[in-house]
């Protein structure tokens, strides 16, 4: 009776664990044939932050996940592309080298879908099903740095702005530089541009373009930088000059991990958090609904045309920094 018994509990126990595994892992299993290239422009911090996160996410959804540096080259990127067709991959995530090279990675990629990332193309290149956008607005990063000095320096009713922004060609550079412009502008106060340039997202140069002003002698009330890099370039030079951190508001974007010790060390004033988890996982959750030939309507953060899925920027200073760090 006992060996019946235990027979039967055996029984049970190997049908509930099948079926419990069937449940468990409905979704990875019927992902397993999902092929996905992530072709990225170039490695920085950021993007190494994005690109973990879309690998954990295919991982965890069981779909198949590759990545290729194009390391700055549009041949490479292209010539990626062009492979992807080949080796039977059923989407594509593509930070562009230049925005101005979308139509050529379209055709790169044939009939492949491509969910863009991290630069976006312009909107009429972008097509609902076949070619999106999953990032950040990146007009509010803008917006939010304006909206932080016009708050911090309200009694000024003209001020005098440095601003560094990225690389030329880039969608962010483009969007960040006509929220702060538009946002400034609009504030009723008088805008005074003292010095402004491209730093192209790099610390080096943004630290000798901020020397070379610096020489101009010219009056300064806030420095306003497309990202943390840039920012911590200037601080460089700040401190290199003897100049009181605490008197002049330097901003930056993105919330890095180096860009929000930053802020709580008392060196930069404001940063914008751009998640790059939160970009990495919409971007391959789109993906994986375009292989299955499924909508990404259900998508958080998707736009009404189809076009765009959209993850917000949340803005970051001294009293909500250690949220942001760890």
């Amino acid at each position: 009776m006992r060996k019946k018994l235990g027979i039967l509990l055996s029984v049970v126990m190997l049908v509930m664990l099948t079926l419990t595994g069937c449940g468990s892992g409905d979704g990875a299993s019927s992902n397993k044939d999902v092929k996905i290239l992530l072709v990225l422009n170039q490695m920085d911090s950021f993007r190494g932050t994005l690109v973990a996160a879309a690998r954990d996410t295919a991982a965890a959804e069981g779909a198949q996940f590759d990545f290729k540096d194009a390391e700055g080259s549009i041949e490479n990127q292209v010539n990626y592309l062009k492979s992807a067709q080949k080796e039977g991959y059923d989407v594509i995530l593509c930070s562009p080298v230049s925005a101005e090279t979308v139509v050529e990675l379209k055709a790169s990629a044939g009939d492949i879908p491509i969910v863009f990332i991290n630069s976006c193309p312009d909107e009429k290149q972008l097509k609902e099903g076949k070619y999106i956008y999953a990032g950040s607005d990146e007009f509010v990063a803008g917006q939010f740095q304006a909206e932080y000095v016009l708050n911090a320096l309200a009694g000024s009713q003209e001020i005098n702005v440095v601003l560094l922004k990225g690389e030329r060609a880039h969608s962010a550079t483009d969007g960040r530089t006509k929220g702060v412009k538009q946002t400034l502008e609009s504030s009723g106060k008088t805008i005074n541009y003292v010095f402004e340039d491209y730093a192209d997202w790099d610390q080096d140069l943004a630290r000798h373009l901020f020397e070379v002003f610096l020489k101009t002698g010219s009056p300064v009330d806030c420095v306003l930088c497309e990202n943390d890099s840039m920012a911590l370039g200037v601080i460089e030079a700040c401190k290199e000059a003897g100049i009181a951190l605490n008197t002049l508001p330097v901003l930056g974007v993105d919330a890095t991990a180096d860009g929000c010790a930053a802020i709580k060390n008392g060196e930069m004033a404001f940063t914008v958090c751009q998640s790059g988890v939160g970009q990495g996982e919409a971007a391959v959750k789109a993906a994986i609904r375009f292989a299955q030939g499924e909508s990404i309507d259900s998508l958080a953060g998707v736009s009404e045309d189809g076009k765009y899925v959209w993850v917000p920027f949340e803005k970051v200073d001294s009293t909500n920094v250690l949220q942001y760090s760890n």
